[in-house]
């Protein structure tokens, strides 16, 4: 019997529908009827491999019929034919049948002995009683209009249009924007005919949302539409139009989409301390056994475990939160034209797929350490992750990190491995290089896995060695003792009470014993942040990181863009106060569009205000935006990497002249981050409303140690004598107005006390912190 697969974003919509359906048949002759859909039971999406599997499990040897919803869902499945076994995916067929009333006609055909063929085309006809019942007619492709409607073929042929543009949204012509796409064009007295030049998909008429899915585009895809009609000019223009905006989604949409109801009220911090064995994780592969074919059959794996890696990527970037570029980025990396080329030529030249990755991704990857950039730097690790996957694909090999638990010890964390691991068996991670602040540990933490990086030490340990970790402090301890058994506990019991008492009383103001109010807001990037912010009863955002915010644009976003996102932002905060950093680009922070000649030391070079008096226009637009969204929410703006007063008076003119032009309401800052800024910090008195001291970077320039390089990181983390003194000294210069704390001291609730007592009045920290942080606060005699 014919087996059958729903593959839809939602898994309640999927399971509904296949009850209705099976009500159809008696129960002794149902087809058995699989479901691929949703992320899990809550969140909208859909998996390949899941597809791939329900498939698999579906086939009973006579084939699989498999029907979908929306555009991304065909994808997918699409997609999951890849995945599968060659025997497999050829009895499998995708239908082009809506899916109630299709899965209801294939269940019953399959039921009655159909073959795949025969309730493949019963599905796609499901619409046929509605149709008849309304008196209508199937659209063919052959009269299908821009407009939708049916018109008589003109007198004479007419010549046709032919417009090309490339698709620029992140994840392709996906759902939303294909919609707009259609809708857009059918007001105008044209017919198009649609064609995924990238891909060799089409032609689809431009009047089908479903003909228009089919045609997969993805970003960097050529769309080709030839158009005819008495209004094709129009069309023409208007296609053009809906291509330089995303096809009406932008990145301000997106991530509202992405974010929206999918925070956790009680987020995981990954800051616990954890007892436990270890296990040693190797990234290195064994390849010894591998048997290499002919180039055809070496191209064919090699396409088939990049597949299986971007299938693993695209499910993350799928994912809401703002980790989801890191996945993205990863996916394009992998799809990388000249990086795919250098690996066919390899593969035509008689190298096997497992030598050719090792080739050329550890040569890149060597390529990215050797720069100076600490940014690229750190893309040499997803270089070798992504090698280490396609490995492990090569060689059938499965890491199993989901059920990997105890305390990990490797070389490094990327984000996939990251995104595997689950926090209720994994108990920690070791690392023996790396940052804090690398993609990985950023993910990890996120999950509730505490990560204490930067000790090679651990390599040389035994399997099932005890340790002990504190993420907070950095610390490992090796075999502790009863005594230092006994201090872990200890810490951990405090850390967890004060974490309960802090959610009961996140909500109320963070008032020191002597009376004094202590602002406490969170340090924001996404909206998920933002939310997240709110629910542990932030203040407000210290500091909003615009050059985060739109790291990925492909474009500068106009003021409108920016001031859209600003404002979602400001929803998710429940309108509380947002101070707003302008571009801070340069160092650790490229963005996209805006790339920047290479730098001998980029920490000391073109960095904040410094970059935008090379670009005014761009700093304009920015600050338009912020003007903007300051007519509707309470909004504070300052400009970063300063270190003497002329650069301040440079930018608080250009913003007086937005105000003046958009009658905004802006409180304006600078924030201090060099010693030369501490120091004079007086200086800046009469041209600002309050300060907001970096710590991160005031401490790496102090300590003159870059806090990205493992062998000196030591001495840019923690507090310093010479950075507490420079925060009293600029607190001082400030007495009686705000002056706050953004950087990594302030997330630290031991600190809290110190840096009120020294006249610091706002904390702005991590978003799952501002609890135990208002609790520190209260501390304050």
């Amino acid at each position: 019997m014919i087996g059958i697969v729903v593959v839809s974003h939602s898994r309640p919509l999927a399971r509904a529908a296949v009850q209705l359906a099976l009500q159809m048949v008696p129960e002794s002759k149902r087809p058995r009827v699989e479901v691929a859909a949703g992320l899990d039971e809550t969140t909208l999406g859909t998996d390949a491999q899941a597809v791939a599997d329900a498939i698999a499990q579906a086939d009973s040897g006579d084939g699989v019929v498999v029907l979908t919803d929306l555009g991304s869902a065909l994808l997918s499945a699409e997609l999951a034919l890849e995945l599968a076994p060659a025997e497999l995916a050829a009895r499998a067929e995708l239908a082009a049948a809506p899916l109630v009333e299709g899965l209801v006609a294939a269940v019953v055909t399959a039921a009655g002995g159909g073959d795949r063929a025969t309730v493949a085309r019963e599905a796609e006809s499901g619409l046929a009683a509605k149709l008849d019942h309304l008196g209508r007619t199937p659209p063919g492709p052959a009269d299908a209009a821009v407009s939708g409607a049916a018109e008589p073929a003109p007198a004479e042929p007419q010549p046709s249009l032919t417009v090309e543009v490339e698709i620029t949204n992140p994840h392709g012509l996906h759902a939303r924007p294909a919609a707009n796409l259609v809708a857009e064009l059918r007001g105008f007295d044209a017919r198009a005919q649609l064609t995924n030049r990238t891909r060799g998909k089409g032609p689809a008429p431009a009047s089908s949302l479903a003909g228009v899915s089919t045609l997969g585009l993805r970003r960097g895809d050529r769309l080709v539409a030839s158009i005819t009609g008495p209004e094709a000019q129009a069309a023409a223009a208007k296609l053009r139009q809906l291509a330089a905006t995303g096809f009406g989604v932008d990145d301000a949409a997106e991530l509202v989409a992405e974010a929206d109801g999918q925070f956790s009220d009680q987020p995981q911090t990954g800051h616990q301390i954890v007892v436990g064995p270890v296990r040693h994780f190797s990234p290195v592969i064994d390849v010894s056994d591998y048997r290499p074919g002919d180039p055809a059959t070496e191209q064919e794996r090699l396409a088939q475990a990049i597949g299986a890696v971007l299938a693993r990527l695209r499910h993350q970037a799928d994912q809401p939160g703002e980790h989801a570029a890191v996945f993205s980025a990863q996916s394009i990396l992998l799809e990388d034209p000249e990086l795919m080329s250098t690996l066919q030529a390899g593969l035509t030249e008689g190298h096997s797929a497992v030598a050719i990755v090792e080739q050329d991704f550890s040569a890149l990857a060597n390529e990215l350490a050797a720069l100076d950039d600490p940014y690229l730097r750190d893309r040499a690790q997803d270089i070798r992750a992504l090698a280490r996957q396609i490995t492990a694909e090569l060689m059938g090999v499965d890491f199993n990190l989901g059920q990997a638990s105890g305390v990990l010890v490797m070389d490094e964390l990327d984000p996939l491995t990251a995104a595997a691991l689950d926090p209720a068996r994994c108990l920690g991670v070791i690392t023996a290089s790396g940052a804090t602040t690398g993609h990985g540990v950023l993910i990890a933490a996120a999950r509730g896995i505490p990560v204490v990086t930067g000790q090679p030490q651990a390599k040389r340990l035994p399997d099932k060695t005890v340790v002990g970790i504190d993420p907070v402090q950095g610390r490992l301890w090796v075999n502790p003792t009863m005594a230092d058994l006994a201090e872990l506990d200890k810490l951990s019991l405090e850390r967890r009470n004060q974490a309960t008492l802090a959610a009961e009383l996140c909500q109320q103001p963070a008032v020191t014993r002597d009376g004094r109010r202590v602002l406490v807001e969170a340090n924001i990037a996404s909206l998920t942040d933002a939310k997240t912010a709110q629910a542990n009863g932030a203040d407000g955002a210290g500091l909003v990181r615009t050059e985060l915010l739109f790291a990925n644009w492909d474009h500068a976003p106009s003021a409108e863009e920016q001031a859209a996102v600003f404002r979602q932002l400001a929803r998710g905060l429940d309108g509380r106060m947002m101070t707003i950093r302008t571009w801070d680009p340069g160092g650790d922070k490229p963005l996209a569009f805006l790339p920047q000649e290479p730098e001998a030391n980029p920490m000391l070079g073109e960095r904040g205000l410094r970059a935008m008096r090379r670009l005014p226009e761009l700093f304009d637009e920015q600050l338009r935006a912020i003007a903007l969204t300051s007519r509707r929410t309470p909004v504070r703006v300052m400009f970063p990497m300063v270190a003497q007063a002329e650069e301040v008076q440079w930018a608080v003119e250009r913003l007086k002249q937005v105000l003046h032009h958009t009658r905004g309401n802006v409180v304006v800052g600078v924030m201090i981050e060099t010693p030369a800024a501490a120091i004079r910090a007086a200086d800046f008195a009469p041209l600002v409303d309050f300060i907001s001291i970096g710590s991160n970077d005031l401490t790496q320039y102090t300590m003159a140690a870059d806090r990205g390089n493992a062998a000196v990181a030591a001495l840019a983390q923690g507090p310093k004598a010479a950075v507490w003194d420079l925060i009293e000294h600029a607190a001082r210069a400030f007495a009686g107005r705000p002056v706050a704390v953004c950087g990594d001291l302030a997330s630290q609730p031991d600190l809290a006390p110190r840096l009120v007592s020294l006249g610091v009045t706002e904390l702005s920290v991590r978003p799952p912190l501002v609890g135990l942080v208002k609790l520190a606060v209260r501390t304050q005699a």
